[in-house]
């Protein structure tokens, strides 16, 4: 990239940084020492504005750089991921926003703790919760390094380092300065940016082709290498039944994960009431929609503006493949248009992880406080809570930046995939068997966590994702005793099946009186916070 390239993508980087440790700063000045100022922002937020929040939490860098990146390479597979992140809305919106808004009050475990036994059901609750956050925010650290790493030159080692070790360091203080409130309007202005990039790029790939969709495609599929069947299903699931299980299990975690991602859920608690929450849901469908919709279009247009070999060229993983469409679009390496648009598209990349990752370490360091913290210190004031999440973001930020750096050569779309997969065996049995059925108990709720959580990470870290493979985290080992890279096809039903075990086989009697009235709280919102 030129120095022009360099100059101006570093100098909006800067203002968008400059400006939302402004936001951080006005807010940081209002009272944050109580526990749901901090957690919640006050609950003062409408529903479009929590709605955009939500969007801009979820339309992370997995979204916007890795999915284009897997179309442009993969074609048709790539797209699964579009399908599942938007599809996944349905199950938050239909069984899970105003129950868990009405049960809760500020993380997973309070739904799960109303009617159980606080202390086991917590701490199980909150390790699972940092667990899936951690995942969440490496995805979210190799993007910003391949992206930084392409703006200064290439695929510097140095540079992707130092732009991990600085992301995690801005995460840091925006949770530990302005919490829940400045994260939301860090979210807020996010959006905007990342859709108004988005609409803008769809606009040009679109009006490159005339138009015309049908040609877009025939073009990308003609310079993949792969005629036809880039246009088709197969191209990277469909070679074995090993990578046909591995779609299955891929497209289950999507699909049930963002139910259990504790920093979406941690939104819902922001907003006055369950009404509200669930028109946040609405807000945020039709915004992710939209944007889904827009990421096939980059990707395509990757592969046929771009072409897959220099997407492939650029970063193994596909990451590069958005910036670089960019370039082109704008008139090529060297132009004025294409060094505009390249930077404000860098920037915008830039923007998104940022703000991903400060609603990512927020709701895990609201895990480790108010679940972890609180159980083993239960007389512990909320000031000390709030402090106690402080101190919390800035460890999970030196673990987020260390793992960051381990894995920065996978796709961030993958890594999310790993996320979610943990999250739908973890945290979503545990959830339903709450909210739904009623003979569930404190040993069954234990279970259900541990039974998906331990499965899910022993088989990632046994997969090919890890060792094995020339593309593993440790290309030099083997240990790969499980074939697939995705584990949620077993580990999923394993957090199901878990949960029921642990509840028929317990000699606790359910608290036939704490369900009946988590149930009229749960549809009704009468004792909600």
């Amino acid at each position: 990239m030129t120095r022009d390239h360099q100059a101006l993508a570093l100098l909006l980087f800067s203002a968008f940084v400059a400006v939302t440790l402004g936001i951080t700063t006005w807010v940081s000045r209002r009272r944050q020492g109580s526990a749901e100022e901090f957690y919640a922002g006050g609950r003062l937020f409408s529903p479009m504005e929590n709605g955009f929040a939500i969007a801009g939490d979820y339309m992370s860098a997995a979204s916007f750089l890795g999915i284009s990146g897997l179309i442009a390479l993969f074609g048709y597979d790539g797209m699964l991921y579009s399908v599942g992140f938007l599809v996944a809305w349905l199950v938050v919106l239909f069984l899970v926003a105003e129950l868990v808004r009405n049960c809760g009050r500020f993380t997973l475990a309070d739904v799960v703790a109303a009617r159980m036994r606080e202390r086991p059901v917590r701490i199980a609750a909150g390790t699972s919760s940092v667990t899936v956050s951690v995942l969440y925010l490496v995805a979210q650290m190799v993007g910003a390094g391949s992206l930084v790493a392409l703006l200064l030159g290439g695929r510097s080692e140095a540079a992707q380092a130092w732009t991990v070790v600085g992301v995690g360091a801005l995460m840091v203080v925006y949770v530990s300065m302005g919490g829940m409130r400045a994260t939301t309007w860090i979210q807020i202005v996010k959006a905007v940016l990342l859709l108004g990039g988005t609409i803008a790029l769809t606009v040009l790939v679109l009006l490159r082709f005339h138009g015309d969709f049908n040609r877009l495609l025939l073009t990308a599929a003609e310079r993949s290498g792969h005629g036809e069947a880039f246009l088709a299903p197969g191209l990277a699931y469909g070679g074995d039944w090993t990578s046909r299980f591995d779609f299955v299990s891929l497209g289950l975690a999507l699909v049930l994960g963002t139910a259990g991602l504790p920093h979406i859920l941690s939104r819902f608690y922001t907003v006055p009431t369950a009404r509200a929450a669930r028109r946040s849901v609405v807000w945020a469908i039709g915004l992710i929609g939209g944007f889904y919709l827009m990421t096939i279009v980059l990707g395509f247009g990757a592969a046929a503006v771009v072409g897959p070999d220099a997407v492939r060229g650029s970063n193994a993983a596909g990451n590069t493949a958005v910036p670089l469409l960019a370039l082109d679009l704008g008139g090529g390496a060297g132009s004025t248009g294409g060094t505009v648009l390249f930077a404000i598209v860098a920037a915008v990349a830039f923007a998104t992880i940022l703000a991903v990752v400060a609603g990512i370490t927020l709701a895990s360091s609201a895990s480790v406080a108010h679940d972890l913290y609180a159980s083993v210190r239960r007389r512990g004031k909320p000031r000390s809570e709030v402090a106690v999440a402080r101190v919390a973001a800035l460890g999970i930020g030196v673990l987020a930046i260390a793992l960051g750096l381990l894995a920065r050569d996978l796709n961030v779309a993958f890594l999310v995939g790993l996320a979610f997969a943990v999250a739908a065996s973890a945290n979503l049995p545990v959830l339903l068997y709450s909210l739904f059925w009623r003979r569930f108990t404190t040993s069954g709720a234990v279970w259900a966590v541990y039974g998906g959580l331990i499965p899910a990470v022993v088989l990632v870290l046994l997969s090919p994702v890890v060792s094995g493979s020339p593309d593993s985290l440790f290309p030099g080992a083997d240990f790969q005793l499980f074939p697939l890279q995705n584990p949620g096809l077993v580990s999923i039903p394993l957090g199901f099946l878990a949960g029921w075990l642990g509840t028929v086989t317990s000699a606790e009697v359910p608290d036939e009186a704490k369900h009946a009235e988590t149930e009229v709280r749960s549809l009704t919102g009468a004792g909600a916070v």
